[in-house]
């Protein structure tokens, strides 16, 4: 998805391409963008990444759950045996994430499996802007919302994910 393209070529995409294209902007989640193929033209990314969100938002909570857990712990098992989509790698990457100190990393693994026990999904931060030690105290306060709160925000912060992504991938 490093590609750059120009909004009106994505709007002409025939509908599989556009999905194709866009499938990975919200994480292994291609029916997000196959949610919002039949409403082109867009005529910005912003209101591209607008309906993408209000698909996310409105999709029932099964889906908003599979969608959550379809992301990657930050800093987990995946990112050490080298399973992240090139996204993922790049934003935590970006974040400092592959560069923690052991007792950086041990925290992470040990917030990693409490948030998890308590939730049942993963945690989500678009960490762009963040680094190591801001992800850390993020992830240590919401440890103690409740499980409505935490789903609410877990899926705010993969749309805010979705948004970065669109902008990398398509000008207006």
């Amino acid at each position: 998805m490093s590609a750059c393209y120009q909004l009106a070529t994505v709007n002409q995409l025939p509908d599989t391409d556009f999905v194709q294209l866009l499938g990975g902007i919200f994480e292994h989640s291609p029916w997000v963008a196959q949610a919002v193929v039949g409403q082109r033209p867009f005529d910005s990314v912003a209101s591209l990444h607008a309906a993408m969100a209000k698909a996310v938002r409105d999709a029932d909570e099964e889906a908003r759950l599979t969608l959550i857990r379809a992301h990657p712990e930050l800093a987990g098992k995946a990112a050490v045996r080298g399973e992240l989509t090139a996204e993922s790698t790049r934003e935590q990457s970006g974040a400092g994430l592959n560069q923690c100190s052991p007792e950086e990393f041990a925290e992470l693994q040990r917030l990693n499996d409490q948030y998890n026990k308590k939730f049942g999904f993963p945690f989500i931060i678009a960490v762009r802007g963040h680094d190591r030690q801001s992800i850390i105290r993020h992830f240590t306060q919401r440890l103690h919302a409740d499980r409505a709160t935490e789903m609410q925000e877990c899926i705010e912060q993969i749309v805010r994910i979705g948004g970065f992504r669109l902008a990398d991938v398509i000008q207006s």
